[in-house]
């Protein structure tokens, strides 16, 4: 079967809820895709840094086989040996006393909910059913009714409602604007230290820092969604450590896991999660053995490979080389470690394509927006090379054509597998 045919079997069969590049992949490793037809690609989205370990890690994978071999599913009706082994290292990882596991990011921001206002009635004393939480105008937390609900973007939105009350909605980066919208039923401030469906929008200085200590001052949980921003992207471990910052509680998932496997959590004090008893919330799947050996060596990977000091050091310099760019089209570059947005004054999907012709994959976002996230295990060399590509497309747009469709295939040194 060729590119085509599958691409008619997923459109006849499957919802059109994605507009995906027509790439077919058949296998990854480290950097590098391949699609069914021989074609390499270098990725340069990650999966949205799920696998900010590279595709098909070789450690990860052999605790998944490993694991998957002796058990797999318990559910938390009975204990597992791996659970409390993952807790303890999350919880060295972090330093965060307790976490609540979960599956996708966003089963985790719905249970942040959850703790959030319960805790709001059991220990701020807000009145039944009055709880109310805070989040910013042009967030991205996830795709339920609840999280939908109180997103700015009307087509996440269309169709879908009626939706919960219970939010406040302010500005992005406007300390003042969350102080004034705080009232005795506030619960939480819900925010992303850096919007990355928004197209990797950082906040002004200073703003967590005060955030966190209007937050503090009015008796309201400070809660950072790190689930794109954590593990490494930006160049620490979480996002919100560039402003030296301890929210009350964080969410992470997809790099928890390096990509194999959905694993999600909510990272608290005991105090905060102490609110949650038997009964009151639970999952399945959430804190499995095989979703556990998984994470665990995940964040081994995070920790052994210095994968956070790697994106900070790489990241400054695509930042760099990007912004030397001249191309018209380009109306501003911004980041923070390997996760930096492209915005143009022109429609991103048709570079998005030609650089797939080029052999680099990146994702608009936005309409006019490309994000480039690559796996932080990239080498320079690798990261040099994809730049040049890039290069290559915006000057074409600035001649107005885009180049050959030809899928240009990195050069043999380049071809080396993840280690």
């Amino acid at each position: 079967m060729q590119t085509q045919d599958f691409i008619d079997l997923e459109d006849r069969y499957g919802v059109h809820n994605y507009h995906p590049l027509d790439v077919v992949v058949e296998r990854a490793s480290g950097v590098w895709i391949h699609d069914v037809e021989g074609k390499r690609y270098l990725d340069c989205l990650a999966a949205y840094s799920a696998v900010n370990q590279g595709h098909c890690h070789p450690e990860i994978l052999k605790a998944l086989t490993e694991q998957a071999g002796r058990v797999t599913l318990t559910s938390r009706a009975f204990r597992n040996e791996q659970l409390p082994l993952y807790l303890k290292e999350l919880h060295e990882l972090t330093g965060y006393e307790m976490a609540l596991c979960m599956n996708s990011g966003t089963e985790a921001v719905e249970s942040a909910i959850k703790i959030a206002r319960k805790w709001g009635y059991t220990h701020k004393g807000i009145a039944k059913d009055a709880a109310e939480i805070i989040v910013c105008a042009n967030n991205f937390h996830g795709r339920t009714i609840t999280i939908v609900g109180f997103s700015t973007e009307e087509q996440y939105r269309d169709g879908f409602g009626p939706f919960p009350a219970g939010f406040r909605i302010v500005p992005f980066g406007d300390a003042e604007a969350l102080r004034e919208a705080i009232t005795p039923n506030t619960c939480a401030f819900l925010v992303e230290p850096i919007q990355g469906e928004a197209g990797v929008l950082i906040p002004p200085d200073g703003y967590l820092h005060e955030a966190a200590a209007i937050c503090k001052q009015n008796n309201v949980l400070f809660i950072a969604d790190e689930i794109q921003s954590g593990l490494g992207r930006t160049g620490k471990l979480f996002a919100h450590m560039h402003e030296r910052i301890s929210p009350d509680m964080v969410i992470v998932g997809k790099a928890l896991a390096g990509g194999f496997y959905p694993v999600s959590a909510v990272l608290a004090s005991r105090e905060i999660l102490s609110v949650i008893g038997p009964g009151d919330h639970g999952s399945t799947f959430g804190g499995n053995p095989l979703a556990c050996a998984v994470a665990r060596a995940s964040m081994r990977v995070l920790q052994e490979e210095q994968l956070a000091e790697r994106s900070a050091d790489l990241g400054e310099l695509l930042l760099r080389k990007l912004k030397e760019f001249d191309a018209p089209c380009i109306t501003e570059v911004r980041g923070r470690g390997l996760w930096v947005a492209v915005e143009l004054n022109t429609e991103a999907r048709p570079l998005c394509e030609a650089l797939k012709d080029k052999g680099v994959l990146c994702k608009e976002t936005h309409g006019n927006i490309i994000r480039i996230a690559p796996p932080l295990i990239i080498t320079e060399e690798e990261l040099l090379w994809a730049i040049d590509r890039f290069r290559e497309v915006f000057s074409a747009a600035a001649a107005g054509t885009y180049g050959s469709a030809e899928n240009a295939k990195p050069e043999p040194e380049l071809a080396t597998a993840h280690r």
